[in-house]
């Protein structure tokens, strides 16, 4: 269920911010553009002052931002997923500084901070004039902490150290700080968040209007993850225990947290909005441009080139491997040769892969890529004789399973409903969930003594992945070269295996292994791949199974160092601000 969608333009001038009235329900979608609106106009109407607030979430309606920047990160990172297209150093972690992608996460990042810090001023002469009442501009004060913060936090978790630009006064900043400490930006989310904390509402006081808001335990849940980079785990503890997450649970059904409809659920903490307006066309003519961006490319590109004519990014066959046996996320996770589509939306809407336009015609057409082995129509993801390697063979087989979920995507061809491509979408994405705060908290009480709660807390997570009890032993199905997994004694090595069986192909799983400490990282993540020092090139899949043919096929096994754990500071910004220093090995 859907209720505000947050979209509305920013400019810099007098007041760092252009205000298109929107209400807290679809009556957004009547924009109004009065660019360069003043401090004292902002202030001078409820509507306007909500929306100058409204403009801070809209930072996050971009599907760059979101997929080639924090996603790309989160998972790239580990290596359980791979890029296909013009972004494959990111493969074998050869990301340049120039990279378009990095200059859209530092200005973007920036440009929401910069909403952020001109909204204090004018909800409180709004307050002080009587426009907005006492509750509201608390809200609306908590929310601008709530974002700001945020965008600090993946900012740190990124780049490490950058400029905290925190003057909410309105005075001139030329952009020319040079970069804080790491610590420095991570205190800052830490400050920011309790802010928010006393400000916020708790979920169960938002209006349904409200829904896909910041609240409290949105706030607590990344006071706790900065925390956490602090090595403040006690801290963090605190943090993650505190009451407002008995408003949250974890779903019994792990298929149902991505689907389509079961947005803004009761385990998500908190999710980007977006919004199909209806009539809208969800192909390149759509609205998915600014200043509206309502739509989002971000869960068609993964889907197999065979099915969208996409396919700009794929799985490793390490990670299909190494789930273990009885483990119900893995197939909603990652699917490969011969595996059937678990979404229940999508075999509602389609049956399965069977039933979208280019198997159906492929199949009717006599095409061997859309006939499964028995010589019927295929239901699968490929099949073990012929798996889907993409045109170009240059993909593994293996596609994310999380971000398929949508079933009114088509990718490149036509939809049958409309005749149109369906390449855009409205699924929201989902930043933070309770089984994060979960397995967070686990670590947090394993490193603080609390062995027995730590594993506790796993416990639940993984009862959940069992659809009833996990097995007492923790191990990996199989290594990356097929072998068999060995049991996962070391407490924290089972909070990380956790973090990337429960969240990859989300937003978190690389910066949560990261926080554990970089040395930590670059074993663990090195040694699940079999990661080789100085190998650049894709090399053949080393693991028995349908795609173990000796052939290259976008496997990639090139190891991670400390400095490859950090993005390079976009040269573009350095251009601009020569007080910034890049970081090192770039």
């Amino acid at each position: 269920m859907k209720r505000i969608k947050l979209i509305v333009i920013i400019c810099f001038i007098a007041l760092p911010c252009t205000i298109i009235p929107l209400a807290c329900s679809k009556s957004f979608l009547n924009q109004t553009n009065t660019f360069g609106i003043s401090p004292d106009a902002a202030a001078s109407k409820p509507q306007q002052v909500i929306s100058l607030v409204n403009a801070i979430y809209d930072t996050y309606q971009n599907s760059d931002l979101l997929k080639k920047c924090i996603w790309y990160r989160a998972n790239f990172g580990t290596h359980d997923f791979f890029n296909w297209g013009a972004d494959v150093f990111w493969n074998n972690y050869q990301i340049a500084p120039i990279f378009v992608g990095l200059i859209t996460f530092w200005n973007q990042s920036y440009i929401g901070i910069a909403r952020a810090n001109s909204a204090f001023a004018v909800i409180t002469k709004a307050e002080t004039d009587g426009v907005i009442d006492h509750e509201l501009a608390s809200r609306l004060r908590g929310e601008a902490f709530f974002l700001r913060g945020m965008t600090y936090y993946y900012l740190a978790a990124s780049f490490g150290g950058v400029p905290l630009e925190t003057d909410t006064s309105g005075a001139l900043n030329l952009g020319l700080r040079p970069r804080d400490s790491r610590d420095s930006v991570f205190m800052q989310v830490v400050s920011d968040m309790q802010q928010a904390e006393t400000l916020l509402l708790s979920k169960t006081q938002l209006s349904a209007v409200d829904l896909g808001r910041a609240t409290k335990g949105a706030a607590y849940a990344y006071d706790g993850a900065a925390r956490m980079w602090l090595k403040d785990y006690e801290g963090a503890l605190a943090a993650f225990n505190n009451p407002e997450f008995n408003n949250y649970h974890l779903l019994p059904n792990f298929a149902d947290v991505h689907e389509y409809n079961h947005q803004n659920n009761d385990e998500s903490i908190f999710e980007v909005q977006f919004y199909l307006k209806p009539g809208d066309p969800q192909d390149w003519g759509g609205s998915w441009q600014p200043p509206g961006a309502e739509l989002g490319w971000i869960d068609s590109f993964s889907w197999p080139n065979e099915i969208t004519q996409q396919g700009y990014d794929y799985g490793n066959p390490a990670l299909w491997n190494s789930y273990q046996e009885g483990d119900k996320r893995k197939y909603l996770t990652i699917v490969g040769p011969g595996d059937s589509l678990q979404s229940p939306g999508i075999i509602a809407k389609w049956g399965g892969v069977k039933g979208y336009p280019p198997v159906v015609a492929g199949f009717a057409a006599g095409n061997p890529t859309y006939t499964a082995d028995n010589g019927k129509i295929i239901n699968t993801v490929g099949t073990k004789t012929r798996p889907w390697y993409g045109d170009d063979k240059q993909r593994t087989g293996y596609v994310c399973a999380k971000k398929w979920r949508d079933p009114n995507l088509t990718g490149n061809y036509n939809s049958p409903s409309d005749n149109t491509a369906h390449i855009f979408g409205d699924q929201n994405q989902i930043l933070m969930r309770y089984a994060e705060v979960l397995l967070s908290r686990a670590e947090c009480k394993i490193r603080t003594g609390d062995v027995p709660g730590g594993l506790a807390d796993l416990k639940l997570v993984r009862d959940r992945a069992w659809g009833g009890t996990a097995p007492a032993i923790m191990k990996d199905s199989a290594n990356y070269d097929g072998t068999a997994g060995q049991p996962i004694t070391d407490p924290l090595q089972m909070v990380l295996s956790e973090y990337r069986h429960e969240l990859t192909g989300e937003y978190s799983t690389f910066f949560d292994i990261c926080r554990a400490g970089t040395d930590v990282a670059v074993e663990f993540i090195n040694k699940i791949n079999g990661a080789k020092e100085g190998n650049y090139n894709p090399v053949p899949n080393p693991a028995p199974g349908p795609t173990h043919d000796g052939q290259i096929h976008g496997l990639y096994n090139t190891a991670i160092t400390a400095n490859w754990t950090l993005l390079p500071i976009p040269q573009g910004a350095i251009a601009l601000n020569p007080n910034l220093t890049q970081n090192p090995g770039y």
